[in-house]
């Protein structure tokens, strides 16, 4: 975990306690004018039927330094007035909190540039790795998570 005035990253294998991350990052003395917030969790559709779990793994010390400089990135290219990000890692199940972004800045169109900034990083370049866990009447299986094209096409968006 790393801290500083406008912003701070969370690497946890506990789940998450939304609603303090959400008073954390919106807390304000008046300085910030629009706060976005996302959460992305482990689903089960169609394309992941017999998903039991998933397993996140990072490579501890060096994701919190990637972590901490994708913020100062988005804290200055969007002036943002408060970042805040969370990540789990560990065995996760369907429905889980896998991860929390929440921006803050003056105006709306800032608060979710950054936000989408900030995933888009975290969906691509950030050290962590997804093995999903399924188990069907006849087979049981572990699958590695490769980048998806359309994630990788998002990031060509941010180049300047």
């Amino acid at each position: 975990m790393s801290d500083n005035k406008n912003s701070r990253v969370i690497i946890s294998h506990q789940p998450f306690d939304l609603t303090a991350l959400n008073q954390e990052v919106q807390s304000s003395q008046g300085e910030n004018g629009a706060s976005v917030i996302f959460t992305g969790c482990v689903r089960v559709s169609d394309e992941e039927s017999g998903l039991t779990g998933m397993t996140l793994e990072h490579y501890p010390g060096m994701t919190e330094s990637l972590l901490e400089d994708i913020l100062s990135q988005a804290v200055t290219r969007w002036k943002l007035t408060r970042v805040l990000v969370a990540h789990r890692v560990g065995h996760l199940t369907p429905g889980e909190t896998i991860v929390f972004v929440g921006t803050c800045a003056l105006h709306r169109k800032e608060a979710f540039e950054a936000a989408e900034f900030i995933m888009d990083y975290l969906k691509n370049q950030a050290t962590f790795w997804k093995k999903e866990h399924y188990s069907t009447e006849s087979n049981k299986s572990d699958n590695w998570v490769d980048a998806k094209q359309t994630d990788l096409d998002t990031m060509k968006r941010w180049q300047d």
